[in-house]
């Protein structure tokens, strides 16, 4: 809670009475003094406020409140030493939620912040319960991983951080070798329980500052901030082998995987997630023409178009012209 108020007794009466119902109380001696206090990012949600101080009286204060956008709704009580009908309208018009006029009861300003207290907390509920439908439609619902839409999003974030920073985002593109052949043979509900465990090693082995999203069915994607070329095949080919080594229980039978994983990394003339996913899309199914289970590293630009997959083809020897060849070799 903010206490403005520039009557030094009634600030300390406001400050006893408020903790002493279990508020953690800030004060401000004028208007001027609250306004740079309510600027701050951790402004306090309720406002005891006087009319008249110096700097800036409560109803430009009440305005300048109202005009901000801020994640949460700021309650607004105002103290004022005139209760005629005009003036209270004045008031709530200027963004108030509600007067109380001096000289008060204690146990009348406890039953108005008890008001406030109740509109406050029904807020912190509506917040978040959008927080969470907002997180739903953002995550997959079999994997609990973020979505093709989410995760696209967060990596352009990403990628506008590191052109700031001069740094490259790593991006891997996993597929699951013969998952067909893991439905038709088990179903698709062991199907869907091999994908969750995929999922859970892709927790497992990321960073903590990467992240992992669905592409759609059996393909998921990896973002790795900050890494280097060296350190993105190092972690591709770690992730791989833990894949490898999985074995997922389904009743009574034992399911073992494999992943073919596609790696790149974005560049000054690459910055959209798009054109890099189209980079790593083609190295991923240079892996599955090698043999599948392994990663093949490439940096040369796909631009999504019919020869993406050629152009990666087309460097798969020397280093220095981008690619570089499977990891894991059969």
């Amino acid at each position: 809670m903010l206490i403005a108020e520039d009557d030094t007794v009634v600030r300390l009466l406001l400050r006893h009475w408020m903790t002493g119902w279990g508020f953690d109380v800030t004060e401000a001696a004028d208007g001027a003094e609250a306004w740079t206090q309510l600027e701050r990012a951790d402004a306090p949600k309720l406002i005891v406020m006087d009319w008249m101080m110096p700097g800036l009286d409560g109803i430009e204060l009440c305005r300048r409140v109202r005009a901000r956008e801020t994640r949460y709704y700021q309650y607004i009580l105002m103290v004022t030493g005139r209760a005629d009908m005009a003036h209270v309208a004045h008031a709530l018009e200027s963004g108030a939620d509600d007067c109380i006029k001096k000289p008060f009861e204690e146990a009348e300003l406890k039953a108005r912040i008890t008001v406030a207290n109740r509109i406050l907390a029904l807020q912190d509920e509506l917040i978040e319960a959008r927080e969470a439908l907002r997180l739903q439609a953002m995550k997959d619902s079999l994997t609990g991983l973020w979505n093709r839409t989410a995760f696209a999003d967060l990596f352009d974030a990403e990628l506008m951080r590191a052109a700031r920073a001069g740094t490259q985002v790593g991006l891997l593109l996993l597929d699951v070798d013969h998952f067909k052949m893991v439905n038709d043979t088990y179903g698709h509900a062991a199907g869907d329980t091999v994908l969750r465990a995929v999922a859970q090693t892709l927790r497992h082995h990321v960073r903590p500052y990467d992240f992992a999203g669905r592409f759609g069915g059996e393909e998921f994607l990896i973002a790795l901030p900050g890494c280097t070329p060296a350190q993105l095949r190092e972690q591709a080919e770690r992730i791989r082998a833990a894949v490898e080594a999985e074995t997922i229980t389904v009743g009574e039978a034992r399911i073992a995987v494999t992943a073919s994983i596609g790696a790149t990394a974005g560049s000054e003339e690459n910055r959209t997630f798009d054109t890099i996913l189209a980079t790593a899309d083609a190295a991923m199914y240079r892996a599955k023409e090698a043999g599948r289970n392994r990663a093949v590293f490439c940096l040369r630009r796909a631009d999504g178009t019919e020869n993406a997959l050629e152009r990666c083809a087309a460097c798969a020897a020397p280093e220095r012209d981008g690619c570089v060849v499977p990891v894991k070799s059969q």
